[in-house]
Parts: structure tokens; sequence; C-alpha cells
């Protein structure tokens, strides 16, 4: 596949442990996010498992600490140098991966469409070795809601076992079934 963003994501591949924060338009800290796609306190930090062979990329979030315990999935595969994600919901518009240049990968709709109207959080992501940002801003119905500060730093480097402190235990798979999310359906 040869393109930067095969590359990019190949850099990605391991366990990663996520500290999220979460700031209203003015910059203030919020300590609860009402419009996220999992609401919930804020800050906490998440475990996140990547897993990249060229062509299809799994990624899963485990809640680690400060909320209680969740894990969502997502499965996506490059196509013509673009990751196109497995459909997120009901009315969600195509999702894709694309390269913003060396290090650096957008997550963001394909299109505008209606449901992007309802929910839009464009994600860009940066990767340095074992380092890794994550900044977004979200949209609902229409408005700036938030943004979201990531900062993660690479435990493992072998995405197929779970890490020692995984809250579902250190057996079983380390993905789950992707599910459906209803954020861009109409509220």
């Amino acid at each position: 596949m040869g393109s930067q963003l095969v590359a990019d994501l190949t850099a990605m591949v391991g366990v990663w442990q996520d500290h999220l924060e979460a700031f209203a338009p003015d910059g203030t800290a919020l300590s609860h996010d009402a419009h996220g796609g999992v609401p919930g306190p804020m800050p906490y930090d998440n475990l996140v498992y990547i897993d990249f062979d060229g062509t299809t990329y799994r990624q899963s979030n485990v809640v680690l600490s400060g909320r209680d315990p969740h894990v969502r999935s997502f499965q996506a595969s490059v196509h013509d140098g673009v990751l196109t994600f497995a459909k997120l919901g009901p009315d969600a518009p195509d999702h894709v991966g694309v390269s913003g240049g060396p290090g650096i990968i957008w997550f963001l709709a394909r299109d505008i469409s209606e449901g992007w109207q309802n929910y839009s959080e464009p994600d860009i992501i940066t990767v340095t070795g074992d380092r890794r940002t994550r900044h977004t801003a979200l949209w609902r119905n229409g408005r700036l809601a938030r943004t979201l500060a990531v900062t993660g730093t690479r435990r493992s480097s072998d995405p197929t076992t779970r890490v020692a402190d995984d809250p579902r235990g250190a057996d079983g798979p380390v993905h789950d079934t992707p599910h459906a999310t209803q954020v861009w359906e109409d509220t």
C-alpha cells in the first residue's frame, strides 16, 4: 500500500492509555460531558487497543478509570488510500480516516449530511513514537458543544492480548462486537 495513512495507522498499533479532558467552547474544563457519544464524568482514562494489518483496522476503547465500565469497538478498512469505517449507526454519515501528512490522521465524515447536523466530532490524531494526541470539536444539533483533548502513551506494542489492569480481566478477546450508536438521529 505504501501510503502515508497506512504508515501512520501502522505506527498506532498497540495498546494505549489515553487521558481524556473536555472543555466548553470558552476553554472552561468540564466535569461532565453531556454531549459525547457516551455521556459521563470528565476527565477519565481509556485503554485503547489498536490493531491494523495494512488493510483492516480495529479499535476498542475500554474505560480504565473515572467512569463506569464501558467498551466501544470500531472496525474499518483501507480502500484507495482512505480508511472507511463500518457504518457507525442509523443516519450516520460515512466516516473515514485520511492522512494529514506524516504522523497526522484525521477521522471525520466523508460528506456533510443531515445526520452530521445532529452530531459531528472530527478527530485529529498525531503520533510520535510512543506518544499520541487526539483533539476533537463536537457539534450537536448544528452548534459547537465542546472540545476534547486526549494525551496517550503506548503501554504495549501487542494489541492482541489484554493488559493486566484491563477492567474486563486478563482473559478474553481484546475487541468487542461493534455496536451502532444513535447519536446521528434527530433529537
